[in-house]
């Protein structure tokens, strides 16, 4: 009897697992595109950088977030003197780097008797180094902050860091030592890494010169965030965001032209799929690729589809668009499950099973946007079902589309203001404007009205960050508005580089330098994915921008 029990407890755990396996395989070759994936894997480029300088870190109104680092000496002075005399340093790589930091001891007189031991802190802006990290007063994990105790036996000795960091000041403090023996600090190196490779041509000799420096910064930002995957910042999250990729790999196109990067991510996104085949938001690779589990990010899942049309018109590779075809054609599927017979999404039950995020933009009621990226996508799925001769496949999406457009005018616009307006306070917003022009669902006239009245609303909730502020631009452009898709690229990310940007920053608010969606400003991304478009405008669109 007892053996039957067993058995029966076999067959049954037997069954779980199975029926497990079977759940996460949505798709039948699942299993082969993480293995395409891991074959597209790049190899990472390595830079060594050396520090030329030392800087202290001086209090500064005027300066982003009230701190800039000023050059003190030069790295030499470092290197001639006693740590132990020193006991606090700031070293400047002179530029922002993702890589690993290695440095050397060497004995000045005795013979070491006892480890020593140093805080490291790594820095991608001054106020980083400056500001106090405990009490940590975050909602995301203090861990992400780069500090790191390190505990050395030997001196002498060569020293690498194990943990990957993004930085451009690294805090050196001595914490520990022993009194019988002295020793000092050389040969400071940091391992720069990079799956980008090719040199983007200049831009054109009209460009100016903020303009120059914005592409300049803005391809820097990229190059960091392009490891073996596209990272939405390499000092934190480390990973894959759907939202990210697509905007990093329009970037690529006109810059690095790294396809094979493209190809891999949405390999490893297909293949992670959750058991319905709905692409994941995000993904992690390490110690294996798997998913952030319960990640369901309509906005995202819906933007894949947009990044593998673009891939098969930047690369004419068929073969892979073909395969992937059933993961974009099931993507639709969100759109189906969600929009009534009116044509309206019904907004209040996807804001509850899904998280639709848009923008950093507290009170953002997201049910136009939401609206016209669902049309933005079903027009961008079905010119790629065009582009493979699957059109057969998404008969009823163009008849979908006019209603959908027919109903977010009849029940979202204001035609007296000319705005879509959302929620019972009637809520008025850049981000409704903005996705409904990309939507299609205004004509150039209407778009152009839209756009003048909401940049003349001050009760208007504006773009929280660089995220929303690349749809903006385009939807400047998508209407004929190049003069002011110019003026706001400059304005926006010029303003950036006027407060010191090595590389441009996860949230900016040119109205609040501590503005953190983490409550905790030190945490933030200052080299972030999501800002690095402008290279994609200022090169795609050279007659706007470098003029």
């Amino acid at each position: 009897m007892q053996k039957l029990h067993i058995q029966v407890l076999l067959f049954v755990l037997l069954l779980a697992v199975s029926s497990q396996a079977v759940a996460q395989n949505y798709y039948p070759n699942g299993k082969q595109w993480i293995e395409k994936a891991e074959a597209l894997k790049p190899k990472l480029t390595e830079t060594i950088v050396k520090p030329a300088t030392l800087v202290e870190l001086v209090q500064n109104e005027n300066a982003f977030q009230g701190w800039e680092a000023r050059k003190v000496a030069p790295i030499d002075s470092l290197y001639s003197k006693s740590i132990r005399q020193i006991k606090e340093v700031i070293v400047d790589l002179g530029d922002h780097y993702t890589g690993y930091f290695t440095f050397k001891l060497k004995t000045i007189w005795g013979a070491a008797d006892s480890p020593v031991r140093f805080r490291l802190t790594f820095g991608e802006v001054p106020a980083e180094l400056a500001t106090p990290f405990d009490p940590f007063p975050g909602t995301i994990s203090r861990a992400w902050l780069q500090d790191e105790q390190m505990t050395i036996m030997n001196v002498p000795s060569t020293n690498t860091l194990s943990r990957r960091v993004s930085c451009r000041y690294i805090k050196i403090e001595l914490t520990g030592t022993s009194p019988y023996f002295d020793f000092g600090i050389s040969d400071i190196q940091f391992k720069a890494l990079t799956s980008a490779v090719k040199q983007p041509e200049a831009l054109a000799a009209t460009a100016s010169p903020i303009v120059k420096k914005i592409d300049e910064i803005g391809l820097k930002t990229l190059k960091e965030c392009m490891q073996t995957v596209y990272e939405d910042g390499p000092k934190r999250d480390r990973r894959l965001w759907v939202g990210d990729m697509y905007l990093e790999s329009l970037a690529n196109v006109y810059s690095y032209e790294n396809h094979n990067l493209t190809k891999r991510c949405l390999y490893i996104l297909a293949g992670l799929s959750d058991d319905e085949g709905y692409v994941l938001g995000t993904i992690f690779e390490e110690p294996e690729p798997h998913p952030q589990a319960g990640q369901r990010l309509m906005d995202y899942s819906l933007l894949y589809n947009v990044t593998l049309k673009n891939y098969l018109q930047a690369t004419g590779d068929k073969v892979t668009a073909e395969v992937l075809w059933p993961v974009a054609k099931r993507q639709l599927d969100i759109i189906f499950n969600y929009v009534g017979e009116d044509g309206l999404i019904d907004y209040e039950r996807a804001n509850k099973e899904w998280w639709l995020f848009f923008d950093w933009k507290e009170g953002l009621n997201k049910n136009a946007a939401i609206q016209g990226l669902m049309l933005f996508v079903l027009n961008e799925t079905y010119e790629l079902a065009t582009l493979l001769g699957k059109e057969s496949e998404v008969v009823k999406v163009p008849s979908l589309i006019k209603t959908m457009k027919k109903a977010a005018m009849a029940n979202l616009f204001n035609k007296k203001d000319g705005l879509f307006e959302c929620g019972d306070d009637q809520q008025i917003s850049y981000a409704s404007q903005i996705w409904m022009i990309l939507g299609g669902v205004l004509n150039e006239k209407q778009s152009q009205k839209a756009l003048t009245t909401v940049m003349d609303t001050p009760e208007a909730l504006y773009p929280g960050g660089p995220y929303m502020y690349h749809y903006f631009i385009q939807a400047l452009i998508n209407c004929n508005m190049q003069a002011k898709a110019k003026e706001l690229l400059v304005n926006y990310w010029g303003g950036m580089v006027k407060k010191g940007a090595d590389t441009f920053w996860e949230v900016y608010d040119p109205n609040n330098d501590f503005l953190s969606p983490y409550n905790f400003y030190p945490i933030n991304s200052y080299c972030h994915a999501w800002s690095c478009t402008p290279v994609y405008f200022i090169r795609k669109y050279p007659g706007i921008f470098q003029q």
